[in-house]
């Protein structure tokens, strides 16, 4: 069996009340897949930046996992030819 590595890598900034948060995973196998994430703070909550960041990664994350959904469904449709959706 060979085992597989796959790398993200999570950059994260912050400006003025606001997170942004880039994960890009690296599979060896093309280009990597991106995905992108943002918080705000509310004007009338304190602004702590670790939350910040912790919302912007996350949302980050979960939009990586949404694009590598869709790049999936796009490699079995041109395997299959049929129209594939995976939502999960």
């Amino acid at each position: 069996m060979h085992q597989k590595r796959w790398s993200v890598e999570i950059f994260v900034d912050d400006d003025d009340g606001r997170s942004y948060a880039e994960a890009r995973l690296h599979t060896h196998e093309g280009q990597p897949i991106i995905g992108r994430g943002r918080a705000r703070v509310n004007p009338a909550d304190e602004d702590i930046p670790e939350i910040g960041d912790e919302l912007a990664v996350a949302r980050a994350l979960t939009d990586l996992g949404h694009r590598l959904l869709v790049t999936s469904s796009r490699d079995i449709s041109a395997v299959t030819a049929e129209e594939v959706r995976l939502t999960h």
